[in-house]
């Protein structure tokens, strides 16, 4: 074999490598973030957040799981270890969910958002940040890092219940929408008179009392 057909024979064979490769990656091969190219490889169905995956999770009537991490957060790699890489929560959350990832160092108001749903439910934050949705993005359950059995069971009962009764989930989440509100008119006017410091503690500390941490509050 002569040089020419050398170098031809080892292009086509990367060629072949790298269309075995891209067949075994989500959409998230297409970002420029490094955090979500570490996950291009998971064997969940990964896609990145913007308008066409929001619209396609609206027409579909799926649950919409976002998950939000950052490169240097140690708990965000420990749970792509443990759950986002394994194949039985994988089968779970391809079949009836549409499953975004979100780097907070590029989307912060993403993250802003679902952290104040995080922290109304549990009263805590932190990353890696999960939430599941609503077909229209409001949130309705979530939490920071889940061990793989609690994940999967998580997302089982979300689905069945919404399923079953999806007005209830409907009703939660607007409940949930409206503190995320109320938690951003806090922090707009807290120099204002509209609200005074005293209210803004009483109106948020009301609506934690309403967000127990678990789906069961939502049975």
């Amino acid at each position: 074999m002569n040089w020419i057909n050398f170098n031809c024979l080892l292009i086509f064979k990367r060629s072949i490598l790298n269309a075995f490769l891209l067949l075994h990656m989500n959409e998230l091969h297409k970002e420029s973030s490094p955090y979500l190219l570490q996950h291009a490889s998971n064997p969940i169905h990964w896609k990145a957040w913007n308008t066409e995956t929001l619209q396609k999770a609206k027409e579909n009537n799926t649950l919409i799981i976002v998950s939000i991490g950052y490169a240097a957060c140690h708990w965000c790699h420990v749970m792509e270890h443990e759950s986002f890489e394994d194949e039985a929560v994988a089968k779970v959350m391809n079949a009836c969910f549409t499953c975004i990832k979100v780097d907070r160092e590029e989307r912060p108001d993403v993250d802003a958002i679902y952290m104040k749903a995080i922290q109304i439910m549990t009263g805590q934050g932190g990353w890696p940040l999960n939430v599941v949705c609503l077909p229209n993005g409001k949130p309705v359950w979530g939490g920071t890092y889940f061990r793989k059995n609690d994940w999967i069971n998580a997302l089982q009962q979300l689905q069945q219940l919404y399923e079953t009764n999806p007005e209830k989930m409907i009703e939660y989440a607007e409940k949930l929408h409206e503190g995320i509100q109320i938690m951003g008119i806090v922090q707009k006017n807290n120099e204002n008179t509209f609200f005074s410091e005293e209210k803004m503690v009483d109106l948020i500390t009301k609506w934690q009392k309403k967000f127990r941490f678990g789906i069961w509050w939502l049975c």
